[in-house]
This record gives structure tokens, C-alpha cells and sequence, in this order.
């Protein structure tokens, strides 16, 4: 689309090599975000909590980084995506980036794309789906998404058939000129997810919407034995 703006370059932590995007939609607009090498498996990734503590030993430091626990589960990609709490059940398919180093979008408006430059579903890292608000004729698969509340469920399911849950903590809605790049691509100390689409009121001249919406979610803890006992 003419007229889109450009995206401005976040910082990332740990190294992360940094590479400039859009995701373009015709409906929704521009969702404009860096894209951020994702954390590997069994590495400690950066966290945005307390400081770790360190523990000195008069010849090296060592550092104590909070990583959560968490089943590890052999890759594979997903292929559907599942929201109880606000009526969704779409197919995921795969997002790359097209000729112009631009993410990809779905071209079902009642389908979201799982970025395939990030990480997996329950692998390390943020797992990133995108998805329409809208389109000309009515709603779009994340027309929803802005009712979801902190601990609604999200589930994904694998090309293995495994089924990984997500739990929703957080939602946050930002101009698209200052998407941060760190909150959505940004290491993470366990299989996170977000959930991207377009928000806020409509720019008639430039044909999109001015902000994006994000929807932040953690990997549920596995059940203990012996609990509720």
C-alpha cells in the first residue's frame, strides 16, 4: 500500500540480529515491527524482571538467571489455532517475508499466520501469529481479540498433534510508528506467544489503521502430581 510508514528500529537484547518489517494487510493496514532472531533452546535468554543475582567468586562472576520450567517438546509447527474465550478456531498457516523483506499475510481473512522467522510453539522464544481485524465485508479471525482478559486461554495445535496452552498475561495497544520490537520478538525465559493485529481508529486517507494490538501470553504450568489431592 502507498503511504505506509516506515518502522523504526527498536533495540533488542542479547545480540539479537535485527532486520527491518511490515506486515501488510489490505483491511487492516500496516503492522510494522522488527523482526528478532529467536532465543534458542536450552539457552538462557534475557529477561526483563529483576536484576539476577550474582555471586562472586574472586575469579569468575556467576550469574543466577530466573528461567522458568517447562516440558520440552521436539519441533514442530503449528497448524491451528484455538481462543474458548472469545469463539476462535482457525487454521494457521505460514507467514515468511515476500520479495520486499515484508512479512507475508494470510490471504484468508477467517485464517492467522503463524511468522516462520520466529520461534515455535513451545519452543524457547515468542511464537508470533497475525492475524485480520477485519475486511470490506465484515469481521476478520481477531475481530475478538481485543476482549481477551488476563488468563484466558489459548491453545495451539501441532503439526505432531500435541497441544500447547497458553495463558493470556497481558494486552497493549500501540501507534504502529512505535511498535516495539522488544516486547514482540524480544527473548523470553520460556515458550511465549503473541498475537498481532491492527487496532484503534481508522486512517481513511491512508486506508489502515493507526495502531496495533498486542496480545502477550506465557506457556501454562504443566499440572503437579498430586495436586488438588
Amino acid at each position: 500500500m502507498e503511504g505506509r510508514p516506515r518502522p523504526r528500529r527498536a533495540p533488542l537484547r542479547a545480540g539479537a540480529a535485527v532486520g527491518l518489517l511490515a506486515l501488510a494487510t489490505a483491511a487492516c493496514g500496516t503492522i510494522a515491527a522488527p523482526r528478532a532472531r529467536p532465543a534458542q533452546a536450552g539457552r538462557p535468554a534475557a529477561t526483563t524482571g529483576p536484576a539476577p543475582r550474582q555471586a562472586g567468586t574472586g575469579r569468575f562472576t556467576v550469574v543466577n538467571i530466573p528461567i522458568r520450567s517447562w516440558r520440552r517438546l521436539p519441533p514442530s509447527p503449528p497448524v491451528r489455532l484455538e481462543i474458548p474465550a472469545i469463539g476462535v478456531s482457525a487454521r494457521l498457516v505460514r507467514l515468511g517475508l515476500d520479495p520486499d523483506g515484508r512479512m507475508q499475510v494470510p490471504g484468508d481473512f477467517q485464517a492467522a499466520g503463524w511468522f516462520t522467522g520466529a520461534a515455535e510453539p513451545g519452543q524457547l522464544g515468542p511464537a508470533v501469529v497475525a492475524g485480520h481485524v477485519d475486511s470490506r465485508t465484515g469481521p476478520a479471525v481477531f475481530y475478538r481479540l481485543r476482549e481477551l482478559r488476563p488468563g484466558d486461554l489459548v491453545r495451539v495445535v501441532r503439526a505432531d498433534r500435541r497441544v500447547v496452552r497458553f495463558v493470556v498475561e497481558s494486552l497493549a495497544r500501540y501507534p504502529k510508528p512505535a511498535l516495539p520490537g522488544d516486547q514482540v520478538y524480544g527473548p523470553t525465559t520460556a515458550p511465549a506467544l503473541r498475537l498481532v493485529t491492527c487496532a484503534g481508529t481508522f486512517d481513511r486517507e491512508r486506508r489502515s489503521y493507526r495502531d496495533n494490538l498486542v496480545v502477550s501470553a506465557t506457556i501454562a504450568a504443566e499440572p503437579q502430581p498430586g495436586a488438588g489431592r
